[in-house]
């Protein structure tokens, strides 16, 4: 059961990609910047936001459109206007030829030619350019949003950093850790082996008897089966290490069992916190938020250009038979059942709770600190008795077994002694891991995690 606790603590099987050996922290950290593969999907992320924060400036350049068109038909209007547009009409298209003089009711005729006119092809091909010159501030805002995205995508990146990089310097800690229980649970099972030699001898001369050695060789397998169960944990926490950091990492060089506490102070939470940061860009988002439904109530003007020309033959004679027109126009939103002034007072609303969210992700912020220091310094309060707790129980059996060796005691108590030892050391272990664990934790509070 305890060392099933300790393997939650490791307990990650990945695929590993490259090889390093002897690799530094230093090194893993600079590695899982460039090679992590979240770290690259938060980029690419911050990437398209980056494009997409250029989108509402680039509106403003406008936009030209080009068509062409080909029809053929031998409607009235259709072919009359087919003409008109290719500068061809002319007065016998209105019949002309069949105007009589001499007749009183010339205005009462129907020219044949005007209609019931022959088929015709008619190809017309124009650019149109459209450009906004002014919209009572709604491209402004449209921008500003879009760039507050784009700031709160960087922040969500950084996060993303500084989270990996927690990984690593926990993970590098890890195997620090379980490195260091290993080498004591070798010497432990070495003791054992000591204990299973002089428990032998005592048989043999008739000062023990068989049952004691085979609880000592049941004590010394259960032994080496955490020793086994270590050795397991290790390898899974390389294979995380090789993970983060997209690449196989044979070995580490150690670091110390402990983390420096480094305790950050209230103006950097303030001023780094990715929490703190992305509330203020969310302010700024819905202050123009704001801006962007007063500009509901503003006018929209624009301006036009339109360039082409048509014939019954495509690309024929274009420029004698080209067109143009230039034109402005202008709208303004009088009136729409209140809908404009209704989504102004919901951003304002918004605005206010959204300032109501940065005071809490400040005083949030600064009480999750604290709580993080404070369980920090507890562990290392911990720290430091196991410590003193294991010294003892080391004592304390190798005592007890000079004891049994003269006769005084049973083997069970000296097997009792032993065991508190393995305890307090998996004990011991497991505070130095979560002491760890929230130092890095306070550290990843602010961007400063993501050096």
């Amino acid at each position: 059961m305890i060392v099933k606790k300790y393997i939650l603590l490791l307990s990650i099987s990945l695929p590993l990609l490259a090889g390093s050996a002897k690799l530094t922290l230093p090194e893993a950290i600079e590695i899982v910047k460039e090679s992590n593969l979240e770290i690259k999907i938060a980029e690419f992320d911050t990437q398209m936001k980056e494009m997409e924060s250029k989108l509402p400036d680039l509106g403003r350049l406008g936009k030209l459109d080009g068509t062409m068109s080909a029809m053929r038909s031998n409607d009235a209007g259709n072919v009359f206007g087919f003409k008109l547009q290719s500068r061809e009409a002319t007065f016998g298209d209105f019949g002309a030829g069949e105007f009589d003089p001499a007749n009183p009711n010339v205005l009462s005729v129907q020219p044949y030619d005007l209609n019931y006119p022959k088929v015709r092809n008619h190809f017309l091909t124009k650019f149109t350019y459209s450009l906004p010159l002014y919209t009572s501030g709604k491209i402004s805002s449209y921008s500003a949003i879009a760039k507050s995205m784009h700031e709160m995508s960087k922040i969500d990146k950084n996060r993303v950093v500084a989270q990996k990089i927690f990984e690593t310097k926990k993970t590098f800690y890890d195997i620090t850790l379980v490195e260091n229980y290993i080498s004591n649970l070798k010497k432990i099972s070495s003791n054992i082996g000591k204990m299973e030699s002089i428990v032998k001898n005592m048989v043999k001369e008739g000062y023990a008897i068989k049952t004691d050695l085979l609880e000592v060789q049941a004590h010394k397998a259960e032994a080496e089966s955490m020793l086994i169960q270590a050795k397991l944990n290790r390898e899974l926490a390389y294979q995380f290490l090789s993970f983060l950091l997209n690449k196989d990492v044979d070995s580490i060089k150690k670091v110390n069992e402990k983390a420096s506490l480094d305790i950050p102070s209230l103006s950097q939470l303030e001023n780094d916190n990715f929490d703190i940061q992305k509330a203020l860009v969310g302010l700024k988002v819905t202050k123009d938020a704001i801006d962007l439904q007063k500009s509901n109530f503003g006018p929209m003007i624009g301006g036009f250009a339109e360039y082409g020309s048509a014939d019954n033959t495509l690309f024929n004679d274009f420029e004698n038979k080209s067109f143009y027109t230039i034109g402005l126009q202008a709208s303004w939103n009088i009136f729409n059942g209140f809908i404009d002034k209704t989504n102004m007072e919901k951003s304002k609303f918004e605005f206010a709770k959204t300032q109501s969210q940065v005071e809490l992700a400040i005083s949030g912020t600064k009480l999750k600190a604290k709580k993080i220091e404070t369980e920090a310094k507890s562990e290392l309060a911990t720290i430091k008795s196991y410590e003193k707790q294991f010294l003892f129980a080391s004592k304390v059996y190798e005592n007890y077994l000079a004891k049994y060796s003269e006769g005084m005691i049973s083997i069970s108590e000296v097997l009792k002694r032993q065991s508190k030892e393995l305890e307090i050391l998996l004990k011991l272990l497991e505070s130095k891991n979560k002491y760890n664990s929230k130092v890095f934790e306070l550290n990843s509070l602010t961007a400063k995690g993501v050096e």
